[in-house]
């Protein structure tokens, strides 16, 4: 299987599996530490923190990341591929449609976007 087959079924898989609705309905506080730069999405497939989290940010954000590495799990499973694998691809595809503004990590530094990212070379690119 191509990384690209990879990519878009582990997408279909992953929204059927967690529901896209409850994607969209991020809590409030993580949404509002998305749009502050102090939560970022990683190459790896999970959320992170660019600073350090207040308050219950930090439980709710692994509690995402639980729900991802469940959701990663089941499908890497399925598709018979290592787990960190298709982690990573769901990262980059992450990274891709990242919203200008919003923190990421590559390769262990923290960036905010302002233009097209240098994706790593995991992603192919």
């Amino acid at each position: 299987m191509t990384t690209k087959q990879l990519l878009i079924s582990g997408l279909i898989g992953l929204s059927l599996l967690t529901g896209a609705p409850a994607l969209a309905q991020m809590d409030s506080e993580v949404e509002a530490a998305l749009e502050a730069g102090t939560v970022g999405e990683q190459a790896d497939g999970y959320m992170g923190f660019a600073r350090a989290p207040a308050g219950g940010l930090k439980a709710k954000v692994d509690a995402i990341n639980i729900k991802r590495r469940q959701g990663y799990t089941q499908i890497a499973q399925s598709k018979n591929v290592p787990i960190e694998a298709f982690a990573a691809s769901i990262g980059c595809r992450t990274l891709e449609g990242l919203k200008t503004g919003r923190a990421y990590n590559i390769g262990g530094a923290w960036a905010v976007k302002s233009g097209p990212i240098t994706l790593p070379a995991q992603c192919g690119a």
